[in-house]
C-alpha cells in the first residue's frame, strides 16, 4: 500500500481508496479527492507539511496526516 504522503513530487498519481472515518474522510471527499482521481504532487514545504497537490483542476494542500489516509497508485 502506496499513500499520497509516500509520493515523489513531481508525480501524477490515481487514487485507489480513502481510509479514516466520518468527518475526516468526508472533508476529503468534499475536496475533490475520491477514488480515481488523478492528484499531480507540486511541492512539499521544507518540514514536510503541509503537501501541495493539484485534482480536478485546482491547487490544494494536504496535512500529512491527511494524506497518509489516502492509498494511491
Amino acid at each position: 500500500m502506496k499513500t499520497l504522503k509516500q509520493c515523489q513530487i513531481g508525480s501524477t498519481v490515481k487514487v485507489v481508496k480513502l481510509h479514516g472515518e466520518g468527518a475526516v474522510k468526508r472533508r476529503i471527499m468534499d475536496m475533490g479527492i475520491t477514488k480515481n482521481a488523478e492528484i499531480y504532487i507540486r511541492k512539499v514545504a521544507p518540514l514536510g507539511d503541509p503537501i501541495e497537490v493539484t485534482v480536478r483542476g485546482y491547487e490544494l494542500s494536504l496535512r500529512k496526516s491527511d494524506a497518509d489516509m489516502i492509498e494511491v497508485e
